[in-house]
């Protein structure tokens, strides 16, 4: 299904969304740079302001596509580990001339951006005695900075902001001072993680939202039961790159039989990477001839995997690829026998939405091990498109690999039944233009 053009901005100039996001462009966030690729393709003018510097040297296809150009806000050091004073000697110099600007045409909106993030500093203290939380005077200055470009750019009518923390307040701080109006876009650990937005500061933004979006109906369920703003469940589909692979993709490599395990994320906890680890020692104890592939960023649970991996001697058996491009990452698809991602809940909070690696694999057709945590079930029905199995459980997870791997005709069955599934139910386009309807209504 192709892109529609949406009524009204084939040819309209003057009315513009205003995209903030933490950083752009970022590997692992390839949804957000095909998202606004597509709103793109439907006839959205888009305008880009990012929150933090260029901070990684590779980037996907997809953005070189993109025809928006993103504006970058001053650089912010740190907060953590110094004080207010060395914070504002080493910064402030950068956004003093926004803030100026700002303040002078719209006092009144500023004052009530400054008031709002104070009081959040206070509300969010550690304890009664502490001094007030210094990231909200940071978020402030950003939300100055970004609002004196907003206020230049006459054509922007609405604010959006990708994931519910960080971005979500300096866009909400930034509306207050323009009176433009604001959404955003949650995900999972923004949103369960209380830490990210303490003393109800998630409700506080989702009540000053024109509207919410989220990508799964978990978190949809979860969001409306903290406010009464309009919480829309728009999954993010298969990314342009990925779709474009698709239709390229010639016969598929042949494989020698074993057992190619395919699992992909960055390394942090919530993958459950270490229960994939675990689960490699009985598939070698069943003297299962397999392969097992990690790919992804580095992250903090690296050193635990990689030391799993070594006391269990597994080292000819299990590989940590490392960040690859999509085009390698569709060729790793394609070699594989099956895709596994044994996600997780953290003590935190923090968890998966549904990710999209599960639809890039199934839409590959690779039968499908998972878990049953957060929005997995939404896409992955047991025994129908793949196999779930409970977190942090790797013999349950071994079984039911070792169970693809001796039912070729279970392997076949969940492989064609997954690819139907994303096919039906999970089209990008189609969600990039109910997101690109909504942002038209909240203009007009």
């Amino acid at each position: 299904m192709s892109n529609v053009v949406l009524p009204g901005f084939s040819d309209q100039k003057t009315s513009a969304v205003a995209y903030v996001l933490k950083g752009f462009p970022r590997l692992s966030e390839m949804f957000i740079a095909s998202e606004i690729y597509r709103l793109e393709q439907a006839g959205l003018p888009l305008r880009l302001y990012v929150i933090k510097p260029v901070d990684e040297e590779k980037h996907h296809e997809v953005v070189d596509r993109i025809k928006a150009k993103p504006e970058y806000l001053p650089p912010a050091s740190s907060v953590s580990a110094v004080s207010l004073l060395s914070w504002l000697k080493q910064n402030l110099s950068r956004f003093l001339p926004g803030l100026t600007r700002v303040f002078l045409r719209r006092p009144i909106g500023t004052t009530r951006a400054m008031l709002s993030a104070l009081a959040q500093a206070i509300r969010a203290r550690h304890s009664f005695w502490s001094p007030p939380r210094k990231v909200y005077l940071k978020e402030f200055l950003q939300a100055t900075a970004l609002a004196d470009r907003l206020l230049r750019a006459k054509e922007v009518r609405h604010l959006h902001a990708h994931f519910g923390h960080g971005a979500a307040t300096v866009t909400w701080l930034a509306s207050k001072i323009t009176g433009l109006p604001f959404s955003f876009t949650a995900h999972a650990k923004d949103i369960y993680c209380g830490m990210l937005n303490p003393a109800g500061l998630l409700k506080r933004k989702m009540e000053a939202a024109t509207f919410v979006v989220t990508c799964t109906e978990a978190n949809q369920q979860y969001l409306q039961q903290i406010s009464n703003t309009k919480v829309h469940c728009l999954y993010h589909g298969l990314n342009a790159d990925f779709r474009r692979l698709l239709t390229e993709q010639t016969e598929a490599p042949k494989r020698n039989g074993h057992l190619r395990v395919l699992s992909v994320g960055r390394l942090v906890p919530k993958k459950g990477f270490d229960i994939l680890v675990d689960a490699c020692v009985t598939l070698r104890e069943q003297a299962v001839p397999f392969k097992t592939i990690i790919v992804g960023e580095q992250g903090e649970h690296e050193s635990e995997i990689r030391q799993r991996i070594t006391r269990h001697q597994l080292d000819g058996y299990v590989q940590l690829l490392g960040p690859v491009t999509q085009r390698e990452l569709f060729a790793e698809y394609r070699r594989s026998s099956v895709f596994c991602l044994p996600c997780r809940v953290l003590e935190n909070g923090d968890r998966d939405g549904i990710p999209n690696v599960l639809m890039e694999a199934m839409a590959c057709g690779l039968p499908i091990v998972s878990t049953t945590v957060s929005g997995i079930p939404e896409i992955v029905s047991h025994g129908v498109n793949g196999l779930l199995v409970p977190p942090d459980d790797s013999v349950s997870l071994a079984e039911a690999l070792l169970q693809i791997k001796r039912d070729p005709l279970l392997g076949q069955r969940l492989s064609r039944e997954a690819s139907r599934t994303v096919t039906e139910n999970f089209n990008g386009e189609t969600f990039a233009n109910q997101l690109a309807r909504l942002f038209t209504e909240a203009m007009q």
